[in-house]
């Protein structure tokens, strides 16, 4: 979501989609020709390692894609595949690999939401899930991943998507933080597939780790990692009180609250701006903050419990 009225975003990305870069030693990362508003210039996978490697998100279901990567790694052993989340634009390109390279998939575990859906809740057009992913070796937060000049502490950063991990290299004061921290824009959260409270507490836990240099699976590298994300739940917490303050004016639907907030948004991002704003509203009406009637869903009303000032 391409707001930054108060977030340092770095749009300057010049990584051509197929060119092996290795950005950092035994870091190699290769972009996908996928771009979108949603992707920005595209997915990013990360090769780790020499000789033995491990490959972070294979990206969407893209041929293209998958070869690169294999060309990228020609005469080395691809021994791990590491899987951040569960969106089609990370993990489809997982069985492409594997059928090339024999390697052991990593991962939380299959495709699940934050929540169970609402009978009255229509389908998310923003989810874009791979359902059909299911990893080799499931990981826990904490699990340490190790091959050969490489070992990584999987993260649980729950948010995004239900299942999201980052994986944190020690040793580098590096974190691959998938799409949970993004230098270029915020992340989406889409309810019921991801969700605004376990968002926030995992930047808050992003930000309590030593970890300083981010790379994210769209976009540049983040130094001062947890400054930045900092940063993110700053705006987060701007972004609820600017909800308060509309609907502190009188009820309101989403799509009100939108245009009242996002000024000047990319219309083909309206939806995606609709979803993050129901994720904030899921998490006030939790808080009994703000009321609906019936569950907190994309076509409600929504109104002030009782007036609300500074935020809180």
């Amino acid at each position: 979501m391409a707001d930054n009225d108060d977030v340092p975003f770095n749009r300057n990305f010049p990584l051509a989609a197929g060119v092996v870069d290795e950005v950092r030693p035994g870091i190699r990362r290769v972009l996908c020709n996928n771009p979108s508003p949603f992707t920005f210039t595209g997915t990013v996978s990360y090769i780790l390692g020499q000789g033995k490697v491990a490959i972070i998100d294979p990206g969407p279901d893209n041929e293209a894609h998958a070869q690169a990567l294999l060309d990228a790694v020609r005469g080395e052993t691809v021994t791990h595949i590491l899987v951040t989340h569960t969106h089609r634009d990370h993990s489809p390109n997982t069985g492409r690999l594997k059928a090339a390279t024999g390697a052991t998939v990593y991962a939380e575990g299959p495709h699940r939401a934050s929540r169970p859906r609402y009978e009255s809740e229509k389908h998310n057009p923003e989810s874009g899930v791979d359902r059909d992913f299911v990893p080799d070796v499931t990981v826990a937060d904490g699990d340490v991943i190790e091959g050969q000049g490489w070992q990584v502490e999987a993260v649980a950063t729950p948010g995004h998507t239900a299942n999201h991990l980052a994986f944190a290299w020690r040793e580098r004061s590096t974190t691959f933080v998938g799409d949970h921290v993004m230098g270029w824009a915020t992340s989406i959260v889409a309810p019921p597939d991801g969700s605004m409270v376990d968002y926030m507490a995992s930047l808050e836990r992003l930000a309590a780790r030593p970890e300083e240099l981010y790379f994210s699976g769209h976009g540049p590298e983040i130094p001062e990692g947890p400054r930045y994300t900092r940063f993110l739940l700053r705006h987060r917490q701007a972004r609820e009180a600017s909800i308060l303050h509309r609907l502190a004016k009188g009820e309101a639907d989403i799509p009100t609250m939108v245009r009242a907030i996002y000024i000047g948004i990319d219309p083909r991002l309206t939806t995606a701006a609709g979803y993050s704003v129901l994720a904030h509203l899921e998490d006030l009406v939790a808080r009994g903050v703000v009321a609906t009637e019936g569950d907190p869903v994309i076509g409600g009303t929504y109104r002030l419990v009782s007036r609300v000032t500074n935020g809180e």
